[in-house]
């Protein structure tokens, strides 16, 4: 089994699953009892009203506007629901806008779009059969959306095209009110899509240790350099990414943003060019990419000390060509066990020798030769752990900096320091 992230020699010993932190999980008090009249006054950024509510509905819009949207907000939706009303998208008309809302309770998304509203109003149907219909549809087709009071179905016309949808109020919608927000911050997207992409990987899965299921967004540095750090860590590796601290972040406490809403962030990226707006209240967050508006509950727990876990003395140095290392860890992993999949690096003087040995396989081998002169060392690591390191450098060799077999290594991409990478041994 692969070791588990440990306090460097000398200091009191660290267990991560010794850190105990209260859970307050208000979604599951709604879950039991979900609000009928918890609707906000108005959506977040889209300036549409809620105080007037029309019983019917009718709404033109632009087939390839509808799906590109639908797909932005429908991921949320839980495909199971205790709920019916969560496994619905909240459509409202009005003012020559259309806007889509869905929710699971620790997650929202709202988009608005452009369309011709005859009729305002607003309804709720099933989030991924409303969202199958408008991907079936012919492209280029307008797409006629109509809801009448006096049946609770909302009528999809295109072409000669006809569905009807059951519908559910929307005044049983429930909303997830953000508060005041106490900090907010731009951060261009390609920036933020970084901060994902190189610490996501390591994210725990484990629901107990529930304060480990996200990323650890949190001011750090000096303040000659601030900056905008995010961790990750599943207690067998770490991954740590800073940015220089933007206008509007110092002073912001630490916060642990989900796997889900991360991951769902990463997705509505879809211009590199663009402008993420971050802000954050006393237990939520909330994204704004353009015309989209993504709000999330924050694990509510406390992060372990992952200062302490980061070594500092290693004093072996091992560099090697990044694709030719990923390469070959790739290709002796091969024959290790789907359970195992540990690899042996032996070191000796400008050569490194990566091995696998499964005793129902067979074995396998490979030579490359590295910079390292340092005294010998054989150490083993979980070949999916250093596969998943080794994608996120993007320079051309990777640094290792390592003690003994029993101890955590450092991983770095040699030119850019400005991430670094913590991994336990395997015992081989």
């Amino acid at each position: 089994m692969a070791g588990e992230i440990a306090a460097p020699a000398g200091s009191p010993p660290l267990h991560f699953k010794g850190i105990r932190a209260t859970l307050r999980s208000p979604s599951a008090d709604l879950r039991k009892n979900p609000p009928h009249d918890s609707l906000s006054t108005h959506f977040p950024a889209s300036g549409i009203p809620f105080d007037r509510v029309e019983r019917g509905m009718k709404v033109t819009v632009e087939r390839a506007q509808l799906l590109k949207s639908l797909g932005h907000v429908h991921r949320v939706v839980e495909r199971r629901n205790t709920i019916p009303i969560l496994g619905n998208v909240l459509i409202r008309a009005d003012k020559s806008r259309l806007s889509l809302k869905a929710t699971d309770l620790d997650l929202e998304v709202i988009e608005t779009l452009a369309a011709e509203v005859a009729t305002a109003g607003a309804t709720t149907v099933p989030a991924h059969m409303f969202y199958d219909i408008v991907r079936k549809l012919p492209d280029g087709s307008q797409i006629v959306l109509e809801a009448t009071g006096d049946r609770a179905v909302l009528a999809i016309r295109a072409g000669r095209s006809r569905f009807t949808l059951q519908t559910l109020p929307e005044s049983d919608y429930p909303d997830l009110a953000a508060g005041d927000m106490t900090h907010s911050f731009a951060l261009g997207a390609i920036d933020i899509k970084k901060l994902i992409d190189k610490t996501q990987f390591a994210i725990s899965t484990e629901e107990t240790r529930y304060y480990l299921n996200g990323i650890y967004l949190h001011a750090a540095g000096s303040a000659k350099a601030a900056t905008l750090r995010a961790v990750a860590t599943d207690g067998h590796r770490l991954a740590q990414v800073d940015l220089p601290l933007p206008q509007g972040a110092s002073g912001m406490t630490g916060v642990i943003v989900p796997r889900k809403t991360v991951g769902e962030v990463q997705r509505l990226i879809e211009d590199n060019e663009a402008s993420v707006t971050i802000e954050l209240s006393q237990g939520k967050i909330r994204f704004t990419i353009g015309d989209v508006v993504l709000t999330s509950k924050l694990i509510d727990g406390t992060f372990p000390d992952y200062g302490r876990v980061i070594p500092q003395n290693n004093d072996k140095e091992l560099i090697v060509d990044k694709k030719d290392f990923e390469a070959a860890v790739d290709r002796v992993s091969t024959i290790s066990s789907e359970r195992g999949r540990a690899v042996k690096l032996a070191l000796s003087a400008g050569k490194l020798v990566l091995s696998v040995t499964n005793p129902d396989s067979g074995s396998a081998t490979e030579e490359l030769e590295v910079e390292y002169a340092a005294d010998p060392l054989d150490i083993g690591f979980n070949s999916r752990y250093l596969l998943d390191i080794a994608a996120q450098i993007d320079g051309e060799a990777a640094v290792l900096k390592l003690a003994d077999p029993g101890s955590p290594t450092l991983i770095q991409d040699k030119e850019a320091k400005n991430a670094l990478y913590v991994l336990m041994p395997m015992r081989v």
